[in-house]
């Protein structure tokens, strides 16, 4: 679709300049640490690359180095569920060129958050706008324009095969069940669940079900085998069917705890899958941890039960940035409105949770005062935990040799809560986007 296409190629540095930028001074997110180390990146292969080949091997002088001052080097943040933000929701049928155009705007916007990479998320809908948007949200960072800001993974519909009874905000009148891989066919769109025939990546990269209805589970190897993530979500799932769903290939878990079955001692529920003592690998789960939808010390079980798993999301929605109030909001076959006042959305007429409104830096810096974990490990679970969740390793969410020159710099100071970090500036393919100052 050609109105989707990034603004334009990507340029070659003039006047003799090789594009490469030195950081020195800075500590840089390595695993569990915060480690003193220079880093050096190629805004023209968009690349970080190895400092000492370049300088003792090839002889090369950076471009520019830039003194952080002690700051904090992180890659840049990774959103895998984000419903929306700057006035502009996902799930809206648009014609083609003014969703597009829209899309650009927010990633022009999320970028100044901190956010490099995020995955754009469809809530239950009918089935023309999955198809009519779909083709608008699948990865759009295969051309390296920085100045394009925020780039898409793909996109995340969460729905509309969810359990009538653990569907939060969704439109029950829009929920689906599927006996077939052609039902999700019929919903989604062919073309969205295929790349042949393609240039362009599959526009689908995950999908969150209820497990229990229909045949979802047993449709789960169809969807991977294309390279699609099944997510466990808005279910009653018990700890069996939720097991049977990762013996089958499930691999993450969509906000947990919110819209499923609570945890009981006699059944733990799909929080259960967490266990160490699983025979089975152990999924990703995303947390939401605005002070809304979590009570800290539930987030701080989840992080212990398995830290490794743990992705800090927002699932914010279109009124990320704008003042408080009601908005008109797309779901399914009706329009309803969401309440804002402060970060706390409630479906209007209802006491129910619509989202949330926080940025994902928020939530680290909440994350930090809550669980006593450090620096790293909260960042860990906006970089290279939803980086290996996504099968980005060694692309996104990490600084290693060859890696996408994706990043954020980070200050750190105080208000009331704690902790806070701070955006100060933003690096996508190793070009300067956003700076605070």
């Amino acid at each position: 679709m050609p109105h989707s296409l990034p603004s334009s190629p990507k340029s070659t540095p003039r006047d003799g300049r090789n594009g490469i930028t030195k950081f020195t001074n800075c500590r840089i997110l390595k695993g569990d640490k915060l480690v003193n180390e220079d880093l050096w990146v190629n805004s023209v292969t968009g690349k970080i690359i190895r400092s000492q080949a370049a300088f003792y091997d090839d002889f090369i002088v950076p471009d520019e180095i830039i003194n952080l001052g002690g700051r904090i080097l992180s890659p840049g943040l990774i959103e895998c569920q984000l419903n929306g933000a700057f006035g502009f929701n996902f799930s809206t049928l648009l014609e083609p060129a003014v969703y597009a155009k829209k899309v650009k705007e927010l990633n022009k916007q999320m970028v100044k958050t901190g956010v490099t990479s995020y995955v754009p998320t469809i809530t239950s809908q009918r089935s023309e706008l999955y198809q009519r948007a779909l083709p608008h949200l699948g990865p759009s960072g295969y051309f390296q324009v920085a100045e394009d800001g925020a780039e898409s993974l793909g996109a995340h519909c969460e729905g509309p095969f969810l359990s009538p009874t653990k569907n939060g905000v969704h439109n029950v009148d829009v929920l689906r069940v599927a006996e077939s891989f052609e039902d999700l066919e019929d919903c989604y769109g062919v073309s969205n669940l295929n790349t042949e025939g393609s240039f362009r990546p599959m526009p689908i990269k995950m999908i969150t079900a209820a497990p229990e209805r229909g045949q979802m589970t047993k449709l789960i190897p169809e969807l991977t085998s294309r390279g699609i993530i099944y997510s466990i979500g808005h279910s009653e799932a018990t700890y069996e069917e939720a097991s049977t769903a990762v013996a089958a290939g499930a691999t993450m878990i969509t906000h947990l705890f919110n819209a499923m079955r609570p945890l009981h001692h006699r059944n733990p529920g799909i929080f259960g899958v967490l266990g160490l003592a699983e025979s089975l690998p152990r999924p990703y789960f995303g947390i939401i941890a605005d002070g809304e939808h979590l009570h800290p010390t539930t987030i701080k079980i989840a992080f212990n039960a398995h830290p490794d798993g743990f992705i800090l999301v927002t699932d914010s929605m279109h009124l990320v940035g704008l003042p408080d109030g009601a908005y008109q909001w797309t779901n399914g076959e009706s329009a309803s409105h969401i309440v804002k006042k402060g970060n706390k959305l409630i479906l209007e007429g209802t006491d129910r949770i619509a989202g949330s409104s926080i940025t994902l830096i928020e939530c680290v810096s909440n994350f930090l005062n809550w669980s006593g974990a450090g620096i790293p490990q909260a960042l860990k679970a906006v970089t290279s935990t939803p980086a290996a969740m996504l099968g980005l390793q060694g692309v996104k969410g990490c600084l290693d040799d060859g890696a996408d020159a994706d990043m954020v710099v980070l200050s750190e100071g105080h208000n009331a809560n704690g902790v806070e970090l701070l955006v100060d500036e933003v690096w996508k393919f190793g070009t300067k986007v956003f700076s605070r100052s």
